[in-house]
């Protein structure tokens, strides 16, 4: 197959088909993913039973795509952690210590992996004697108020039939960016974001930390279908919450089999340690929405544990699909014939001519053909709007997943041309025009500042030095009584309580 140029606007829409009284496209869709089992699961977010109890080891999502600002390197971005609400603390999130975070990279088109950059933490807490994320205001990553952080190091694996031949450490004790606890305590995010951006040896770049969800989608869905009547349809359900995030910038050069071999399949895996000591795989993503939309329930922990080489035991997930019979039975859209090897070529090979490897094993990966340039107007359909840049061919944060993939499943690429989606085309937030792109995380605490709070010496810097281990910045009692001076009578009454809390710290009588 090769990708079908055109645009959106002349597109039949189905909307009179399931609905007479509904706006095209949109509100059609509304009515499909409602169909579809687990559809509370955006992307990869709480897909499967076993892992929907362990959120610090879910992959949710899964990105590659030619850096549009340094075209001579592939970006990879993985998010782990879904529906982080902001204002979750007071231990917000983190990265799980007995992990691996693995990002696999198959450059021959075997199903094995020939690459994996494999990402870990510990984490790091200054005084264990306060509740708090933080003991005031951070103003940067080494800020002592910083009372919860973490770091990682990278170390990358070349394989051979999936066994190691060489282990080399990329990048060591790398500080991640914390959680967006609100403006009175991280007055200016950004610059701890820039700060946890780190430059690697050999020209790669990496970032860890919380970050905006990019996937954006509707998911009202289990109110009996958009509120019974599919009237309610449009919103971006992840609007508002976070993920945490690996993003990694690579010469392509590092990663492809060679020039002439310019395709890459990619996945995400997390590996978490037993009580024996062994690391097991617990999650893996490729494309979106995969073990979702595709896999039955019987299969999703299965998925989970299995590699690509062993996708063999899926196919018939793929080639006798339930969605499209499901569209059917309630909608009376003719679901397209099977078996359908359209979307074995889609979610097992990459489309030919355009990002399918040769010789290609089938195997569930995200595949990106890294000689293609970035779109200088990227489409959020991809290729389904003439734009090969874009998804199936890797996946950018802007790429509307949702919409491309309902139109695939329902026949798009066989000649049943639909405009079935969910009426959110883009992401809530902006994304960034250099890595790592994603956007900002929603702060915890989106209110105003207490009233007679303002920016300075104030009493949320008199309690952070209160609540510092003895010896951390010279503080005694002294310096605490003398900075309460201008604090008026709120402040002597919280600069007291933190007096007292931070003599039973040192251990004494009060």
């Amino acid at each position: 197959m090769t990708p079908n140029s055109r645009t959106g606007a002349g597109r039949r829409s189905l909307a009179t088909l399931i609905c007479g009284a509904l706006a095209a496209g949109g509100l059609a869709a509304a009515g499909v993913t409602a169909l579809e089992p687990e559809a509370a699961s955006a992307s990869s977010h709480r897909e499967a039973p076993l892992i929907s109890g362990t959120p610090q080891y879910d992959n949710t999502d899964l990105y590659a795509f030619v850096s549009p600002d340094k075209p001579d390197t592939t970006t990879i971005i993985a998010n782990w952690i879904p529906f982080e609400e902001p204002a979750g603390g007071p231990n917000f999130f983190t990265f799980a210590e007995d992990a691996q975070y693995d990002i696999h990279v198959d450059n021959n088109g075997d199903a094995q992996g020939e690459l994996i950059f494999r990402y870990t933490f510990r984490t790091h807490t200054k005084n264990d004697k306060t509740f708090l994320y933080n003991t005031g205001p951070v103003t940067s990553l080494d800020d002592q108020d910083l009372n919860i952080t973490q770091t990682y190091d990278i170390e990358l694996l070349k394989l051979k039939n999936q066994h190691a031949v060489s282990r080399t450490k990329i990048a060591d004790d790398v500080p991640v960016a914390p959680s967006n606890v609100g403006k009175a305590s991280m007055p200016d995010y950004d610059t701890l974001r820039k700060q946890a951006v780190h430059e690697l040896a050999g020209g790669a770049t990496t970032f860890a930390g919380q970050a905006d969800d990019p996937f954006f989608l509707d998911l009202r869905v289990f109110d009996l279908l958009y509120g019974g009547n599919l009237s309610e349809v449009g919103n971006d359900t992840l609007k508002g919450y976070n993920v945490n995030s690996l993003a990694l910038q690579v010469p392509t050069h590092m990663i492809t089999e060679s020039a002439d071999q310019p395709v890459v399949g990619i996945w995400s895996t997390t590996q978490r340690e037993n009580a024996e000591g062994h690391f097991v795989q617990v999650s893996r993503l490729g494309n979106p929405l995969v073990n979702e939309v595709v896999n039955p329930l019987k299969d999703k922990d299965t998925f989970n544990a299995s590699g690509p080489w062993d996708d063999a035991q899926f196919l018939k997930n793929v080639t006798e699909p339930e969605l499209p019979k499901l569209i059917e039975a309630i909608y009376k859209i003719p679901a397209p014939d099977e078996p359908r090897n359209d979307l074995v070529d889609v979610f097992l090979k990459g489309v030919e001519g355009l990002n399918q490897p040769p010789h290609v094993t089938p195997s569930e990966m995200l595949r990106l053909n890294t000689s293609i340039e970035p779109a200088a107007e990227p489409k959020r359909l991809g290729v389904l709007d003439g734009d090969t840049a874009g998804f199936p061919n890797g996946r950018r944060l802007t790429d509307d997943v949702i919409d491309a993939a309902l139109q695939v499943v329902e026949g798009e690429l066989v000649g049943a041309a639909n405009d079935l989606g969910d009426a959110v085309d883009a992401n809530d937030k902006k994304f960034g025009a250099a890595f790592p792109y994603l956007a900002n995380p929603t702060e915890g605490s989106r209110g105003p500042l207490a009233k007679g709070v303002d920016s300075g010496n104030d009493v949320r810097n008199q309690l952070g030095d209160a609540l510092r281990p003895a010896g951390a910045d010279g503080a005694d009692d002294t310096a605490l009584i003398a900075a309460s001076a201008g604090a008026g009578a709120g402040g002597l009454l919280l600069i007291g309580v933190a007096l007292m809390w931070w003599r039973r710290m040192r251990g004494r009588a009060y």
